[in-house]
């Protein structure tokens, strides 16, 4: 298995703790639902917060987001952050506890058109082969390579990683192709 995209995020628990709390925060409408109610669940089950486990759900979307950019190289990104479908990438907990990327659906299809381009041997090229990015520029390219070459056929594996431990919480987020 190849991985083509990594991401990891950190947050602030403490200050994630403040923007929930906020009069007219608008931060929990960047939650689905189920989201919201397992934070709530396993805040109870914990004995804690709720917003640690949502902090720890946030910088999954965020590390997701990191590693879908990473993923895409040269690619033109498909989303800005004012646009990112942020309640469509849902960090939900199987029966066992074990954390998951879940896509909704217009964020999903976006996602396998990218693949299907990348898997196209679809390439990006830099304006320009002088400068700082060259170096940059060519690994990803690279990479770009690789994937239309061993990814062909399968869709991508996203796989994340949750923790938070005091005033932390950390995701990494890897999509890889067989």
């Amino acid at each position: 298995m190849n991985t083509c995209g990594l991401g990891h995020d950190v947050v602030d628990v403490a200050a994630f703790a403040e923007q929930l709390a906020e009069p007219g925060s608008r931060m929990r409408a960047l939650f689905s639902v189920r989201e919201v109610r397992q934070a709530s669940d396993r805040a109870r089950q914990k004995n804690d917060g709720e917003a640690v486990h949502l902090a720890a759900k946030w910088a999954g979307k965020e590390a997701f987001l990191k590693a879908w950019c990473d993923y895409l190289g040269d690619a033109p990104y498909p989303f800005t952050l004012d646009n990112f479908p942020w309640p469509e990438i849902e960090i939900l907990d199987d029966s066992r506890g074990v954390p998951h990327v879940s896509l909704g659906k217009g964020a999903a299809s976006v996602f396998q058109t990218d693949y299907a381009n990348s898997a196209a041997g679809a390439r990006y090229s830099p304006a320009s082969d002088n400068g700082p990015y060259t170096v940059m520029q060519e690994r990803r390219n690279a990479r770009s390579a690789q994937r239309s070459t061993s990814g062909a056929g399968s869709m991508p594996h996203i796989h994340i990683s949750l923790s938070h431990d005091g005033p932390i919480a950390s995701a990494v987020v890897t999509i890889s192709v067989e």
